[in-house]
């Protein structure tokens, strides 16, 4: 009889293991084709308010944060991205890189730039990826300029809003910090100072004293993570940042970081939605 008893304990132990296994598979299954499937398109829509001085009391500028596109065809994907950026209504649209992969791509990410709409105006950067794919300076500019983008490389824009004064510094990739304190020269105090960067770890000191913001996007957020641990990968040039508003430096210059809207090297994204940001610099 004690012989039975251990000879089912056994079976039934070996059916445990067995359905737990299977269960195990069955479930990564599953989150395996969500991360592939139905992640990479499950746009966020992410608010950030931040106060400055140099608006007055009840001005602001609403900012449209896009970035690291990575844009193959524009489809019904990015057809929503840009229904969903209009319909938020923001003053100005901010771009930062990686717009494209490869050259015979660049057709559709112009037809997708030409949806977006802001009245204050479309200002952009190069990333990494425009260097890859030969598509990026003067060539580039030309092309984003027919669809109502200005490219800004190593540059400062000017516009004023409703009596609201902002410059753009456009840090092109990659810069040296020469290049990066001459746009800091260029930046008059008074007015409202954001700097774009594709890639966030650079010389933030140097624009310390006069920028108010600085947007960057290639991490893509880690594109793949497991909650409570770090991002299995980051790309270089990332520095300690993932996705998200920081403050850095003694000055707590404000820096976010975008998650992008696209996906590189393989299309999953997990636990890590591709994100619109809007960002609203207010008055006090």
């Amino acid at each position: 009889m004690a012989d039975k008893n251990k000879e089912q304990n056994r079976i039934v132990r070996a059916i445990s293991r067995r359905k737990f296994l299977y269960g195990s598979a069955a479930v990564g299954t599953l989150l395996l084709g969500d991360g592939f499937l139905r992640q990479p398109s499950a746009l966020e829509i992410t608010s950030t308010e931040l106060a400055t001085a140099k608006l007055p009391a009840g001005k602001e500028l609403r900012i449209a944060h896009l970035s690291d596109l990575h844009l193959h065809r524009f489809d019904n994907y990015f057809k929503k991205v840009a229904e969903t950026t209009n319909r938020l209504r923001p003053d100005i649209i901010l771009l930062t890189g990686d717009y494209i992969e490869e050259a015979r791509n660049l057709d559709d990410v112009l037809l997708f730039l030409k949806q977006l709409k802001a009245p204050a105006g479309i200002f952009a950067v190069q990333g990494n990826w425009e260097y890859w794919a030969l598509i990026e300076g003067e060539k580039l500019q030309r092309k984003l300029r027919n669809v109502g983008v200005r490219l800004l490389i190593n540059e400062r824009a000017d516009i004023e809003w409703h009596s609201i004064g902002v410059s753009l510094l456009g840090i092109d990739f990659p810069s040296p910090a020469a290049t990066v304190e001459r746009l800091d020269h260029s930046a008059d105090s008074n007015r409202v100072n954001i700097a774009l960067s594709h890639v966030p770890a650079f010389q933030h000191e140097l624009l310390a004293d006069k920028t108010d913001l600085v947007l960057c996007g290639h991490t893509h957020g880690g594109q793949v993570r497991i909650p409570g641990i770090k991002p299995l990968h980051l790309p270089r040039h990332s520095g300690p940042y993932v996705d998200g508003l920081y403050h850095i430096g003694e000055q707590k210059l404000p820096l976010y970081v975008s998650r992008g809207i696209g996906t590189s090297i393989l299309p999953v994204r997990f636990c890590c939605p591709p994100e619109i940001g809007i960002i609203r610099l207010y008055g006090v």
